[in-house]
C-alpha cells in the first residue's frame, strides 16, 4: 500500500513539474502580439502624442504675419502672450478667414494654441466682429436745436 501511495505521489509529482515546464516556454501568438504592441509604444516617441491645446483670450496689442501679442488676463493676473503663427493657424473674424496681418492693436481675440518646442503656436485665433457705430438715420437729429441769433 505505501509502495502504490508512493508511486502515485511520484506520477503526481511529474506531471505538476510537466505542466510547469510547459508553462514557461513561449506565449502563445495572441500574448506576443500584445507583448510587442506594448514594446513599440513604449518606444514610440513622446513628440508623437498631439500636445493639449490651450485657451487665451484678451486683446491685440500687435499683430505681424508671423507672430501675435495679445494681453489679457490668467488667473486673476494681468499676461502677455506672444503666439507663433503658421500657415496652419485658422484666424477668423465674423465668420470669415483673414490673415494675421489683418488683425490690429485693441482687437479682441481667442487664441486656442499649443505648446511647441518651448514656443506657444497658435493653432486657431477668433476675432470678435468690429462692429461700426451707428451713423444717426436724421443728422439733424444728431446736433441740438441751436437757438437762432437774438437781434438787438
Amino acid at each position: 500500500m505505501k509502495k502504490l501511495l508512493s508511486v502515485f505521489v511520484a506520477v503526481a509529482f511529474a506531471a505538476g513539474s510537466a505542466g510547469l515546464a510547459l508553462a514557461q516556454t513561449q506565449p502563445a501568438p495572441a500574448e506576443k502580439k500584445a507583448e510587442e504592441k506594448k514594446a513599440e509604444e513604449k518606444k514610440a516617441p513622446a513628440a508623437a502624442k498631439k500636445p493639449a491645446a490651450k485657451k487665451a483670450s484678451g486683446t491685440v496689442k500687435s499683430a505681424a504675419a508671423d507672430s501675435l501679442v495679445v494681453a489679457g488676463k490668467e488667473k486673476g493676473k494681468e499676461t502677455e502672450w506672444t503666439f507663433a503663427v503658421d500657415p496652419k493657424t485658422k484666424i477668423r473674424r465674423g465668420g470669415k478667414d483673414i490673415t494675421a496681418a489683418d488683425l490690429k492693436a485693441g482687437d479682441s481675440v481667442q487664441v486656442s494654441y499649443t505648446e511647441q518646442d518651448g514656443k506657444a503656436v497658435a493653432q486657431s485665433v477668433v476675432a470678435r466682429a468690429v462692429k461700426a457705430a451707428k451713423a444717426p438715420a436724421n443728422p439733424c437729429a444728431a446736433k441740438p436745436a441751436e437757438k437762432p441769433a437774438e437781434k438787438k
